[in-house]
């Protein structure tokens, strides 16, 4: 799908004319002050947050729809034949105003939304998706777009062949084709999404920051390190919710890695149930209404579309392409999965009854707990032993950065003449090493605040156009913990591995270099766009790359062999729980998204829960010692972004992962000539070459193959 349909799907315009006031006969322009008028006239184009303030977005939205609404008229008003020229690159141009305030709003609203900007997004997002509609169901527009497909779509060669294609299926999908009362139907669907999608949002980050767990004393966090102790001090004085002197903060996943170190187990048990329970009306949050009416919807919109379901609707982007290839890849893996988690779990409680006696029922809130005590014993290894190795500019410069400067021949410069949008946020100018040439722009926002939504991500400021002549700016969004005043900025080993990650998303937009921003870096299939992340892991455990970042903040010195080793073997210490966890959230993913009609018409706020557990009981999946790394009920990929029935896509390019791994392996993990091979081939290529094809000339394999991911992942 185009950057401009995407762009549209984020919401839409309401077809209202442009607010004017008058002075003595004069029109006042709405937009006189506004930063978004024109381009930033800051490097490459950057936002200009020293000149951006929250009242300047909701008129730039209203101007740039405006903008580009007059632009789509002026194609259709063109008295000339259909032309590539004239219709589908005055297409792909228009709505620069629109694109300049959309990828910066958003990004504020997901890594800042303050309540003044949530509001504003409230605003906006029926807005956009009005507008969406109204161009996509723009007939004379889609008219020009089908003739230019119909008489050029043969002749034209590469991306021009590409972009066509695109943006003809784009309208396609988004319902052009439909009869009148179709579009109609469609339209007032896609309008009720948008507003339960954003509904959806902040319900789930409220609910995650209303789940904090108040502790009243000290005994109650043994086993947390002092700087955690004092993390959880400075958390309750940081917070509303509780008036305790200490409080623990939960993550956005199920599972709390906390829960590994915490002794206490009446502590484990709050911590486990405020995670597992934060909206499922256990407490003041209650996303299943949201849910019901998502799914309810989202199986109607694939009807009104021609589909039996929204899953074969939404699969036909994909490598993927129909919901059975999901369903079977997903059951393969859980087959081979079962029997190696029923073992772990086994192994577990057996462990713990040794301490804790034979009548001792293993709980969820203590697994990790006792698999942790079972690690160490087995490697004498404690995770917070590695910490004061993953200082965090030390893993992001010594190492992210290393590894991009190793293999693809990348330079890194802090530059501080930018201003930014949060006192935490940092930019570095990417470079060519060899020639110095610029290739991009790259931000970094770290550390967790109430504000920002969970998780991590990658996105742009910009993207790469060579039609536009604008080079990439990328952003990449994370969650740490950030250490009180005066203390170092410690990773774990997870934490170290979705910063590399986090970053190969970012080198997918910043080595892009294609001619149409819309095909340009990250615009490729949802199941494919997680191959370059987490193929990104791999530099993380390069022998080179991790003696230069894993050194201790104190003394400089590297961590000892020993320890890093335990620290590797340990990884894949019982590793069926992560695979459980991820194939438990992927199914259920699915099973709202390819109901049938009588059970779209069944599902009610009351049921989801139980539609949910139904599932993953039928699938073997209903394990209580390996919940959904998301359950339903906050599970902000599927209901609040953009990866309905699109969770599995992460196990599915994990398999494109280790196969082009293997290539690294073969030929040198740091080998640049490897790493010229894969730039061009896959980082370079944006959405203008079939994937299938690039994943080909990349690893020479025909199809990916699936059969070593499991070993990879230690499941045997």
């Amino acid at each position: 799908m185009s950057n401009k349909f995407k762009s549209m799907l984020l919401g839409g315009f309401v077809a209202v004319a442009m607010l004017s006031a008058s002075c003595g006969g004069e029109q006042k322009d709405p937009m006189e002050g506004n930063p978004f008028k024109v381009p930033s006239t800051l490097a490459f184009g950057a936002p200009d947050f020293s000149k951006i303030k929250n009242e300047h977005y909701k008129p730039a939205f209203e101007a740039g729809i405006q903008q580009q609404r007059e632009e789509i008229q002026a194609i259709v008003d063109n008295p000339e034949a259909p032309t590539f020229e004239n219709t589908i690159l005055k297409y792909e141009d228009s709505g620069a105003l629109l694109d300049r305030v959309s990828l910066t709003f958003f990004n504020i609203s997901s890594a800042d939304g303050t309540d003044e900007i949530k509001a504003i997004e409230s605003e906006v997002i029926p807005m956009l998706t009005a507008w969406g509609d109204e161009m996509a169901f723009n007939s004379a527009l889609f008219d020009r777009i089908k003739v230019v497909y119909d008489n050029e779509y043969e002749t034209l060669q590469g991306e021009d062949k590409k972009l066509l294609g695109e943006i003809y299926d784009g309208f396609v999908r988004s319902g052009a084709n439909l009869p009148e009362d179709k579009k109609k139907e469609l339209e007032t669907i896609n309008a009720r999404l948008a507003v339960l999608q954003q509904d959806f949002v902040k319900m789930n980050i409220d609910a995650r920051n209303n789940a904090i767990v108040p502790i009243e004393t000290v005994e109650e966090l043994a086993g947390l390190s002092e700087g955690e102790i004092a993390q959880c001090k400075a958390d309750a004085e940081a917070s509303d919710k509780v008036a305790t002197p200490y409080a623990i903060v939960i993550s956005n996943t199920t599972q709390q890695d906390i829960l590994s170190r915490l002794e206490n187990r009446a502590t484990r048990e709050k911590v486990y149930k405020a995670s597992f329970h934060r909206s499922d009306n256990s407490g003041n949050q209650n996303t299943y209404p949201i849910i019901a009416e998502m799914a309810k919807l989202r199986h109607q919109k694939g009807k009104v579309l021609g589909f039996n379901n929204y899953a074969e609707y939404s699969l036909q982007n994909t490598m993927a392409k129909v919901p059975a290839s999901v369903t079977d890849f997903l059951k393969s893996l859980t087959d081979q999965y079962k029997p190696v988690a029923a073992r772990e779990t086994a192994e577990i409680e057996a462990y713990a009854q040794k301490t804790m006696g034979t009548d001792f029922k293993l709980e969820p809130y203590d697994r990790f707990y006792y698999s942790a005590k079972m690690k160490a014993e087995k490697y004498n290894f404690n995770a917070e032993d590695v910490k004061p190795y993953f200082q965090v500019d030390s893993v992001l410069k010594d190492g992210v950065f290393y590894a991009a400067e190793r293999v693809y021949g990348l330079k890194f410069e802090e530059r501080t003449d930018l201003p930014v949008y949060h006192p935490e946020v940092r930019v570095y100018d990417v470079k060519d090493a060899a020639s110095g040439k610029q290739i991009g722009l790259f931000y970094t926002d770290l550390f967790r605040r109430p504000t920002k939504g969970g998780g991590a991500w990658m996105s742009e400021f910009a993207a790469q156009s060579r039609r536009n002549g604008q080079l990439p700016i990328i952003y990449n969004v994370c969650n740490y913990i950030k250490a009180p005043e005066g203390q170092p900025n410690l990773l774990s080993w997870d934490d170290v591995t979705t910063l590399f990650h986090e970053f190969g998303h970012a080198l997918h937009g910043l080595l892009s270099d294609v001619e149409y921003a819309s095909l340009s870096g990250t615009n490729v299939f949802r199941d494919f766009v997680e191959l370059p992340s987490q193929f990104n892991e791999y530099f993380a455990t390069v022998p080179e790359v991790f003696s230069n970042f894993a050194k201790h903040y104190e003394t400089g010195e590297p961590m000892p062999e020993e320890l890093k080793t335990k620290m590797l073997e340990s990884v894949n210490f019982q590793p069926a729980y992560s695979l459980g966890e991820n194939l438990a959230a992927s199914s259920a993913d699915v099973a709202f998204h390819i109901l049938t009609d009588s059970q779209a018409n069944a599902l009610t706020a009351e049921t989801v829960e139980q539609f949910e557990n139904e599932v993953l009981t039928g699938l073997g999946l209903l394990d209580p010692q390996i919940p959904p790394r998301y359950r339903t009920s906050y599970f902000n990929h599927v209901w609040g972004g953009g990866y309905a029935c699109g969770y599995y896509s992460y196990l599915w390019a994990e398999v494109l992962t280790v196969n082009v791994a293997q290539v690294f392996d073969r030929e040198g993990s740091l080998n640049p000539e490897v790493g010229k091979k894969y730039r061009e081939t896959i980082l370079s290529k944006g959405n203008t070459v079939d994937l299938r094809e690039a994943f080909t000339a990349m690893t020479g394999l025909a199809q990916p193959d699936p059969a070593p991911l499991l070993p990879a992942r230690g499941v045997k």
